[in-house]
């Protein structure tokens, strides 16, 4: 049975469909360390290798052409040239050398051997030091390394000793040459490798306790952190670097910080909508008992409970809806909006009068006609208006130097396709704490023991219809906010009076 291939093994496939192999990787950030400062180092002394055996055989050439040219000053010194031939093949041996001539006045004399003779050697190749060039230099060791076994080698340099020669010619066999280039190459591939290793294992120890392993730390403390929040061992231990690792542990101690308070808000909400669940249920049986009630009110036939009776029937029914969906909205947002045309005066109006808006008092003005529409649920547009006329009606009766009157003024334009109802107060401005936080549960709310529930709902209910509600300006001379609504209507037709029957 074939063993599965693990990921690790394997790469995606590319654009033609055949997957490749994928080189094997160690899983660590210190073995990837070690490995590739490693490589960079190898790499590095392999690009100083042949520079260094190119140097090593000029030297070498070089060191044979002194010599030569030291044993040819011998030769030369006995002027009627009287050294014998064993002699002569010392000072060639002592040289490394097979032939050693020199040019002198455009002439090239033989020096040693002292008397020409047959000798038979293999036609050499030619290393004039002369004239080398770059790419002679570096190619000249890979060029002999290659050569065939028993090849001769003719150098050609400039004299040192002899000054009234042109230059020096030697000619002698390539396979010491070679020999000790293929030692050189051992002794520096040798010395490159633990360079290698050596600069890789101090760059690994110092890039570990310097990188990796505070990196570890941190990839621990987030992994205690996501099994089990509530640990306090889990917290990151923020150092004092000032690195980006040090700011990396910094934002995780505020991430973390972060999360641990949103869980714990979660948490008690959870609690709360657990109580709400309870007492809902209660609260639906006493709003059933009032619904029932206000019929038994509606069968006195008393004008004054007639005249009353509506709206507390509109406030139960409201209630009851609210009640019944408590549930729902705890467990998700808010339900759809079930949008229909709407005329906004009317709207307006029912609104003001169940936020407590009194000419008296706090009062509604507004230049919108009354056959303006929007497109709205009825019941959550009647929940943002009264919500957003109450706070203002509040914060209004709450300023002292208002004697609990003003206005709350509300118009409605159309931009980009949008109908945009603007509600402007002479209230005192929200206070700079409560800005922030305006449209968060619980943190938001702008009077005293309130919960800040009220601007929260009025935004997800305004968002839900395809707008927002935003908080334009405010300050000591009040407040403006914008609720943004999808869609613009016109007008409704205005009514058509019945023409009067003419008389017969």
């Amino acid at each position: 049975m074939a063993e599965p291939v693990t990921s690790s093994e394997t790469e995606p496939p590319s654009s033609g469909g055949k997957p490749g192999r994928r080189f094997p990787w160690p899983g660590g950030l210190s073995a990837r360390l070690l490995l590739l400062t490693a490589l960079f180092v190898a790499i590095a002394g392999a690009f100083i290798l042949p520079p260094a055996l190119a140097d090593f055989e000029k030297q070498w050439l070089l060191d044979r052409v002194r010599a030569a040219e030291l044993a040819s000053t011998i030769a030369d010194a006995d002027p009627e040239r009287r050294i014998t031939d064993k002699v002569s093949q010392q000072l060639l041996d002592q040289a490394g050398v097979v032939i050693v001539a020199l040019e002198v006045d455009g002439a090239r004399r033989l020096v040693l051997p002292t008397e020409p003779r047959g000798l038979k050697i293999k036609p050499p190749y030619l290393v004039d030091l002369r004239r080398q060039n770059s790419g002679s230099w570096l190619a000249a060791p890979f060029f002999t390394l290659k050569s065939a076994p028993g090849s001769m080698v003719r150098v050609m340099a400039e004299p040192r000793f002899r000054q009234e020669a042109e230059f020096v010619e030697i000619v002698l066999p390539d396979g010491p040459l070679k020999a000790q280039l293929i030692g050189y190459f051992g002794r520096l591939a040798a010395v490159t490798l633990f360079v290698a290793l050596l600069a890789g294992g101090l760059i690994y120890l110092s890039l570990n306790f310097l990188l990796v392993r505070p990196m570890q730390r941190i990839t621990q403390a987030m992994e205690r952190f996501r099994a089990d929040p509530e640990d306090a061992r889990a917290r990151v231990v923020v150092s004092r670097r000032r690195d980006e690792i040090g700011r990396a542990e910094r934002e995780l101690d505020l991430m973390q910080t972060d999360l641990i308070t949103a869980l714990q808000a979660k948490a008690r909400l959870a609690a709360l909508g657990e109580a709400v669940a309870k007492i809902n249920h209660d609260l639906r049986n006493m709003l059933t008992s009032a619904q029932m009630a206000s019929d038994r009110l509606a069968a006195l036939g008393d004008p004054k409970v007639a005249q009353a009776l509506p709206r507390l029937e509109r406030a139960l029914d409201r209630a009851i809806t609210l009640a019944t969906d408590v549930m729902a909205y705890g467990k998700s947002k808010e339900p759809a909006p079930l949008a229909r045309p709407l005329p906004l005066r009317a709207a307006l109006d029912m609104a003001a009068e169940d936020s407590g808006l009194l000419p008296t008092g706090v009062a509604l003005e507004t230049v919108i006609e009354t056959r303006e529409q929007v497109l709205a649920d009825p019941d959550q547009l009647h929940r943002i208006l009264t919500n957003l006329l109450r706070n203002a009606r509040e914060a209004i009766e709450g300023s002292p130097d208002r004697g609990g009157k003003g206005k709350v003024f509300v118009e409605l334009r159309r931009v980009d396709g949008m109908s945009v109802l603007r509600l402007s107060d002479d209230g005192p401005g929200v206070p700079e704490r409560a800005r922030n936080n305006l449209f968060q549960p619980f943190v938001g709310s702008v009077r005293r023991g309130g919960t800040g529930l009220g601007l929260a709902i009025a935004r997800e209910l305004a968002q839900g219809h395809g707008g927002d509600l935003a908080l334009v300006e405010t300050g000591p001379g009040g407040s403006v906010f914008d609720l943004t609504l999808a869609g613009v209507l016109e007008p409704a037709p205005a009514p058509v009076k019945p023409k009067a029957n003419s008389k017969p």
